[in-house]
């Protein structure tokens, strides 16, 4: 079960490093452009503010755990991860991207929800 739980830990650490990246350093049009395209009704402060929160959560997803230091911080940061994509899985879905929805936000909140449970239950 750990295994599984670290899997999952370095996959969604890539995948929001990616975002993240993406988010802190391009325009919005160039975001959109790329395929993030649930940024698109929000303004490009809060757009960086994701960012950034991506970015922690990435770290907060692989260092707690494998230093042993404070690892409740990788459960918080899979759970913030987590409502981060309840938020984009809105903005998808008010923007009628439903194949996002479903392809995307929900199995990286799953695999969220996994890992908070896992963490927490002591595997």
């Amino acid at each position: 079960m750990n295994i599984a739980l670290w899997i999952a830990q370095v996959l969604l650490a890539v995948v929001f490093l990616y975002s993240g990246i993406a988010k802190a350093s391009l325009p919005k049009d160039r975001l959109i452009a790329i395929g993030q395209t649930g940024v698109a009704p929000f303004p490009l402060p809060f757009i960086r503010t994701i960012a950034t929160l991506e970015l922690l959560g990435c770290v907060g997803l692989i260092l707690p755990q494998a230093t042993g230091i404070a690892p409740y911080l990788t459960v918080a940061a899979a759970a913030g991860l987590g409502i981060i994509m309840i938020g984009a899985a809105f903005a998808h879905r008010s923007l009628g991207e439903y194949k996002q929805v479903f392809g995307v936000n929900l199995p990286l909140f799953l695999i969220c929800v996994f890992v908070v449970v896992g963490r927490l239950l002591g595997y």
